[in-house]
């Protein structure tokens, strides 16, 4: 249901209850108006929110416009124009800001402004974990030992545990400080619940899970540390986690775990490269599924891993398996990525070169366009080596994929390309 935990709007620093009613009356008026009015609505709500976060936590202006979309696509379901309610626009910002109903926001507002309420020793706690404030952390663990085990009353029911992931939570506390292990380590001599589990992605949660998914410690540099750090304090290590770490871009998470007595099956070990670990899985005359292949072939292309794909297709893995569903094959994602040299061996093998994908129906050399020209690459070098070399051995180019400034610039290619197209 709308929103996901990274998606919730943050409550000012002191809300107030008279202002949230006189919101919910604003935007009854504005879903009456029609879409406009209610576009300018939810903009202008989510700025001003933004504008009393701290910087740190302070959003993009693309992200924004997306939020606002979002909500008014929710505020649209819940509000037609003719009858518009007001008890229906105070659950959707009660839904905005991550609450199941407008009753159980007004009780959190409402016990904020109370001192020694624990919905304000929670919240209190939550912003320590993210911003490193270890005194005042263990100042509110010593005033209530209970609090290390308390839940968010927001759809999560993260522990303060939870936060530590920056992942799952909301999103303006997603955030990684430096002295993190240290958050942690007093958390768990506090007491806490190294396995709780909270109700994200699905839900069953835990903290080691969301650790090694999480792209803040990731980006940090504590990713592993804190995944060792859990374990050693009894953390249980989720089956298939290797493969959630390669899904969620945390590629080093998934070697280290690999070493750590993670189970390794073929598409893990195609994405860390362990080729000894695909060779075994080839021997004594097994032969994965084309599907395994086509996964494990399409993982080592989304990560580069050379030695991998070639390892692979010596074990008599097709070249032009695909991932089940998605369809995409290891030339997609090796041309999406930027693999250049990987992209060189895919087509010395026969990959085939316009085969295309069951999601958007479009080639490798569209996903090296789309990369490189949508998503704008910041190095280029490696795109423009891609596809001039898909052409060179006869990809498909038609003549809409060539309007763009940055693909125009490169006058050489761009002559190419027009030539390839006729």
């Amino acid at each position: 249901m709308y929103p996901n935990p990274q998606d919730v709007l943050p409550l000012p620093p002191r809300p107030d209850l008279g202002q949230y009613r006189t919101r919910a009356k604003e935007l009854v008026v504005a879903a009456t108006a029609g879409d406009t009015a209610l576009l300018h609505w939810a903009s202008e709500w989510i700025a001003a929110l933004d504008r009393l976060q701290p910087e740190v936590s302070r959003t993009a202006p693309t992200e924004m416009e997306r939020r606002a979309h979002q909500l008014v696509h929710f505020a649209r379901t819940q509000l037609p124009p003719a009858h518009p309610a007001l008890n229906k626009a105070q659950f959707v910002l009660a839904r905005a800001h991550g609450f199941a109903s407008w009753p159980r926001m007004v009780q959190h507002i409402e016990e904020l402004t109370q001192a020694t309420s624990s919905i304000s020793a929670v919240e209190r706690a939550a912003d320590a974990v993210v911003d490193g404030d270890v005194t005042t952390l263990a100042e509110l663990l010593r005033a209530d030992p209970s609090l290390v085990r308390a839940r968010s009353d927001r759809d999560h029911r993260a522990t303060l545990l939870h936060y530590v992931a920056a992942n799952g939570v909301e999103n303006y506390r997603q955030r990684t400080p430096r002295n993190i292990e240290a958050v942690t380590t007093l958390l768990l001599d506090a007491g806490a619940e190294v396995d709780a589990e909270a109700d994200v992605y699905g839900g069953g949660a835990t903290t080691f899970a969301l650790v090694v998914t999480s792209s803040h410690p990731r980006a940090a540099g504590v990713q592993n540390t804190l995944a060792d750090l859990l374990l050693a304090r009894g953390a249980r290590m989720p089956a298939g986690i290797v493969h959630y770490c390669l899904m969620n871009g945390c590629p080093e998470a998934a070697a280290h775990l690999a070493t750590r007595g993670a189970k390794l099956d073929l598409v893990g070990a195609a994405g860390i490269g362990r080729v000894d670990a695909i060779t075994a899985a080839f021997a004594g005359g097994g032969r994965p599924s084309l599907a395994d292949q086509g996964a494990a072939m399409a993982m080592a292309g989304w990560y580069g891993e050379r030695e991998a794909v070639a390892c692979l297709l010596d074990h008599g893995a097709d070249p032009a398996a695909r991932r089940p569903k998605e369809g995409q094959t290891a030339l997609h994602m090796a041309a999406y990525c930027g693999h250049a040299e990987l992209v060189d061996l895919l087509i010395a093998r026969a990959a085939p070169l316009d085969v295309v994908d069951a999601v958007f129906g479009t080639s490798p050399l569209v996903w090296a366009f789309h990369a490189w020209l949508k998503e704008g690459r910041a190095d280029a070098a490696p795109y423009i080596r891609i596809v001039r070399t898909l052409v060179e051995a006869g990809a498909r180019v038609e003549p809409g994929w060539l309007d763009h400034d940055r693909l125009r610039a490169e006058v050489e290619l761009y002559a190419a390309l027009r030539g390839a197209a006729g």
